[in-house]
């Protein structure tokens, strides 16, 4: 009797002790499921997954940016819900207390963050390459390599010189591992939604092509900061056009010479030989001499009826012009502003 109660104390005693080593490894897993792993120094973190990045190279990535520390158990829960398989490229936001369960259900969703860009005040191509490589996966050089690429800009109806058209600037939404050619993709796709039947009507009563549109719109965009003086300095400048008589405007020297530091045009500039010099050459530049804002855009789609022909910063140096009509006008204007000029030491 006494031989079957030390064998059922016995039985009892290994039973209990499977029950809590059962528990004890039951416990473990659930750590490593549900408990947070993710411990950051701030509230949230955004981590990148390259494209062509392999499991190994994400884990390795999310332990050197000490997103987590525990490998193993993450590799755990990784492994039984086919991660290594299910790997996407993006750019996650990832926040602090996090479970591995729960970030590994990020990681294979491939429901990224989108990356606002916004690009005003381009000069150049390289210039909008350089800005928009800094924020998704394909570099200013892929960018730049395409923005050359003959093939796809005939692809798209522009020529090296208009291509630049294309780019209406605005604030747009991407996924960070958006290539090259989607990039330029995406931009011919907003180019056709920018002009509506209304601006395309406007722009073929002026007798303009699309990227003449921005290209004057580019020159205007160079020449005054004022919203509500742009559509007068188009009326000037469509005035000439119309009259044939050569543009004449600074912006077009500065853009031809390359100079973007050069803040007072001289007669020596004047005489650089470029199709972009429109104090040499009658008509509109070859293409735009910048990426102007759509204010200027529809500045000159809605330019403003007038007999100006001449402008001339005005002497009170607000950043507003003075109008003329004749070159008499003009002269007068400018002498009254070259005089501030003195008077003020420049």
């Amino acid at each position: 009797m006494a031989s079957r109660k030390k064998i059922w104390i016995t039985l009892s005693i290994v039973f209990v002790m499977i029950l809590a080593i059962g528990a004890s490894v039951a416990y473990k897993y659930y750590k490593y499921i549900y408990a947070p792993a993710v411990h950051l120094n701030h509230w949230s973190v955004y981590f990148y997954v390259p494209t062509g990045s392999t499991y190994e190279t994400v884990t390795e990535a999310l332990i050197n940016d000490t997103i987590i520390s525990d490998l193993e158990a993450f590799d755990w829960v990784a492994q039984r819900k086919n991660y290594p398989n299910l790997v996407k490229p993006g750019r996650y936001l990832i926040h602090d207390g996090l479970s591995n369960s729960e970030l590994i259900d990020l990681l294979r969703s491939g429901e990224q963050t989108p990356v606002d860009i916004t690009f005003i005040s381009v000069r150049t191509l390289e210039q909008l390459a350089g800005r928009v490589g800094d924020q998704i996966e394909a570099d200013s050089l892929e960018l730049i390599q395409c923005f050359r690429d003959k093939k796809l800009i005939q692809h798209y109806g522009f020529n090296e010189k208009t291509f630049i058209a294309m780019f209406i600037p605005n604030t747009y939404q991407f996924y960070w591992n958006t290539s090259a050619e989607k990039f330029i993709e995406r931009m011919a796709e907003e180019f056709k939604s920018f002009w509506t039947q209304d601006r395309l009507q406007k722009a073929n009563d002026l007798g303009f092509k699309q990227s003449e549109v921005i290209t004057l719109a580019s020159i205007v965009e160079q020449e005054t900061q004022k919203d509500d003086e742009k559509a007068r300095v188009a009326g000037v400048y469509i005035n000439r056009l119309n009259k044939g008589i050569k543009l004449q405007a600074d912006p077009t020297v500065i853009y031809a010479i390359g100079d973007f530091s050069i803040r007072r045009v001289l007669y020596s500039h004047l005489e650089y030989d470029s199709p972009y010099n429109t104090y040499k050459y009658v008509g509109l530049p070859p293409g735009p001499i910048c990426i102007p804002s759509i204010t200027s855009i529809d500045a000159v789609l809605n330019y403003e009826e007038h007999s100006y022909l001449y402008f001339c910063a005005r002497e009170d140096f607000s950043g507003y012009h003075n109008f003329a009509r004749t070159l008499a006008q003009h002269n007068a204007n400018a002498r009254k502003y070259q005089q501030a000029l003195r008077l003020n030491g420049y």
